[in-house]
């Protein structure tokens, strides 16, 4: 093989590595933004229960919302 076949054989299985690479992290990151998004027809009382098994709200603030949800809401003010 002359040189040219030794360059072209180089250059072309790196451009096959990067192409590869490039696939990989496009599945990668198109997998992780589906993960993050909430599930369609799921309902905003069930997202609400969720967060409060989380923890991420407490009992009180748990029941505002979702008698608000509920339309039982009586505006304070």
């Amino acid at each position: 093989m002359t040189g040219w076949g030794w360059a072209a054989m180089t250059i072309s299985s790196v451009l096959l590595l990067v192409l590869l690479v490039a696939i990989v992290l496009l599945l990668v990151r198109l997998g992780s933004r589906s993960a993050g998004r909430p599930a369609e027809g799921r309902r905003p009382e069930q997202l609400l229960g969720e967060r409060f098994a989380r923890g991420e709200i407490d009992e009180d603030d748990y029941r505002r919302r979702l008698d608000v949800l509920a339309g039982r809401h009586t505006p304070t003010g």
